[in-house]
C-alpha cells in the first residue's frame, strides 16, 4: 500500500549527502545549517510529520498518499492517518512495537479490494480496526510507513555518490508556524526546492517543499523528541487480520 512513501519523500526533498551548499556568509553557512538540520532529524527520538503531496502522479493513484499525519518514534510506536489519491479513501493507523491497528474507510476498501468484494469487506469491517503484527503481509506496508527508524535509515543512506549536486543558498529569515526559520533554496531537474531550518539552535528542519515538473510536495516536522501517544484500540473495536484474510480467500 503506502510502504516506502516516507522514504521516497525524503529522497525527493533534499535530504541527501550529494547536496552542495553555497558559502554565503552569516553565522552559519547554508551547508552548516543543512548538515545540522539533517543530523538532528537523524537523531530525533520522535517526530510529528505531515505530508501533503499534490503531484500529478500521486493525485491519480489510489495506492500513494496525498496526505499523511503521523507521530512516530524510534521504538516502533506511531499514531496517525493517511489519505490516498484518486478517491482511494483514508486509513487511521496505530502501531505499538510490533503490533499494528489500521482502520480504513469504505472508499479505501473499495479501492484496494477489486470488484464488488470491496463493498462487502467495507460493510463487514465498518468502523473497526484490523489488528495484527508487523510481520503480517497485509499490514507490513503500513507498518513500514509508520517506522521512524526505517525512515531515518533511508534518509541517511540516500544519495551515495552522483555527479554534481544542488547548490543551496540562504534566503531571508521568515517564520513557519510561529518559528523563526532560514529558507535554504535550490533547484534541480526543473524543480524548486526549499528547506526551512530553525534560526536558533538546535537547528532543525521544520518544513521542506518541492515544486515544478508535475511535483508539488510539502513535508513538515514538529514535536521533535515528544512522546508518541500510547493508547491503542480496544478489543471491541478490533478484528484480527486473520478474519480479513479468510474473507478474501472465501470470496
Amino acid at each position: 500500500m503506502a510502504g516506502k512513501a516516507l522514504a521516497c519523500v525524503a529522497a525527493a526533498l533534499l535530504l541527501s549527502p550529494v547536496l552542495i551548499a553555497a558559502d554565503d556568509g552569516g553565522d552559519l553557512t547554508a551547508r552548516q545549517l543543512a548538515d545540522q538540520a539533517k543530523d538532528n532529524l537523524l537523531h530525533a527520538k520522535s517526530v510529528h510529520l505531515k505530508l501533503t503531496d499534490r503531484s500529478t502522479d500521486t493525485r491519480t493513484s489510489t495506492t500513494q498518499p496525498t496526505s499523511m499525519d503521523l507521530a512516530l518514534d524510534r521504538h516502533g510506536n506511531c499514531v496517525g492517518s493517511m489519505e490516498m489519491g484518486a478517491h482511494g479513501g483514508s486509513v487511521e493507523i496505530v502501531k505499538q512495537g510490533d503490533e499494528v491497528w489500521m482502520k480504513p474507510d469504505a472508499d479505501f476498501w473499495k479501492a484496494q479490494v477489486p470488484g464488488g468484494q470491496g463493498d462487502a469487506v467495507a460493510e463487514l469491517f465498518k468502523n473497526r480496526y484490523i489488528h495484527g503484527s508487523t510481520s503480517d503481509a497485509m499490514l507490513k506496508g503500513m507498518a513500514d510507513t509508520c517506522d521512524l527508524t526505517s525512515f531515518q535509515k533511508e534518509v541517511a543512506g540516500d544519495g551515495n555518490g552522483g555527479n554534481g549536486g544542488t547548490t543551496l543558498t540562504k534566503g531571508a529569515e521568515t517564520t513557519v508556524d510561529g518559528a523563526k526559520v532560514i529558507p535554504l533554496k535550490g533547484k534541480e531537474d526543473g524543480k524548486q526546492e526549499v528547506l526551512y531550518v530553525t534560526s536558533d539552535s538546535p537547528h532543525r528542519l521544520v518544513k521542506a517543499t518541492q515544486h515544478g515538473g508535475g511535483t508539488d510536495l510539502t513535508l513538515t516536522f514538529t514535536d521533535y523528541d515528544k512522546p508518541v501517544p500510547t493508547a491503542t484500540p480496544s478489543a471491541d473495536e478490533s478484528v484480527d487480520v486473520g478474519k480479513l484474510e479468510q474473507e478474501l480467500q472465501n470470496a
